[in-house]
């Protein structure tokens, strides 16, 4: 399979969007049928259309640059995924990128701003966007499809809120957060895991030379994960790094193995 997302080369890549700001619920009403309106923030996300009914698959970014227009980069990803298992599919853009409101929350990446992934109040955040993707879309089964901090806050969700999600997808994440930062007020899923569901799946897949989540952090949290009777399935990405890990051809493939499950 090619490498679909080239095509926008480093326009895409690069592109910024520097227009965050607060908008009201009404405001974002107005916006169009690709915002909703989640605790207090306005977010904007791209939606790639299956015809598999009562299933969504959720796309959820890592740490960028602050305003990075993130829906340009994982639009044709979700596109590809959407195509290949049939199942509507959106990426989503966190507070701070693409158009996304920063009412409450900044972007991943703001300056005096650490760890806001491993945040409570930002895992709460996060459920509550999942809930209402859920409600939009009139879908029974979640699959999350997470890079890098979005990994790390999709797995805590399993165990923050048992069954919202089915299906985990957790590529190039951190599983805890305690191993690099000693702060209190922290949280990832070591610490809620023996509240996930035994009925949730996770796909777990890491990179050969990444070098920002190292293999060993993946393997680490499979042998935990399987020891505690999860359902884990491990990936590994020949020669991946950390950049674009989610979009390469074996991840891409796994995932559409992973559904077709």
């Amino acid at each position: 399979m090619k490498k679909f997302f080239l095509v926008f080369i480093s326009f895409i890549f690069f592109a910024l969007n520097l227009s965050a700001e607060k908008i009201s619920h009404e405001e974002c009403l107005e916006k169009g049928e690709d915002y909703l309106f989640a605790s207090g923030e306005c977010i904007h996300y791209f939606k790639s259309k299956g015809d598999r009914e009562g299933y969504l698959n959720i796309i959820v970014h890592g740490t960028w640059p602050d305003g990075t227009n993130v829906l340009g980069r994982y639009s044709p990803f979700a596109e590809t995924i959407a195509l290949n298992t049939d199942i509507t599919t959106v990426a989503v853009a966190l507070p701070g990128y693409s158009d996304s409101s920063t009412n409450n929350f900044t972007a991943l990446a703001h300056e005096g701003v650490k760890n806001l992934a491993a945040k409570e109040e930002y895992i709460n955040f996060l459920v509550d966007l999942i809930k209402e993707l859920k409600d939009r879309f009139e879908a029974q089964t979640i699959t999350y499809i997470g890079h890098s901090a979005g990994a790390m806050m999709g797995a805590t969700v399993t165990g923050f809120e048992p069954d919202l999600i089915q299906n985990a997808v957790l590529v190039g994440g951190r599983y805890d957060i305690h191993e690099k930062d000693k702060s209190t007020g922290l949280i990832s899923i070591i610490d809620v895991i023996d509240k996930v569901s035994k009925e949730t799946k996770f796909l777990l897949i890491y990179g050969e030379n990444d070098k920002i989540s190292e293999p060993k952090v993946t393997k680490d949290f499979y042998e935990i994960a399987s020891k505690k009777g999860l359902y884990a399935k491990l990936i590994k990405v020949k020669n991946g790094v950390h950049l674009d890990l989610d979009m390469s051809d074996t991840s891409v493939e796994s995932i559409t193995k992973f559904l077709e499950e």
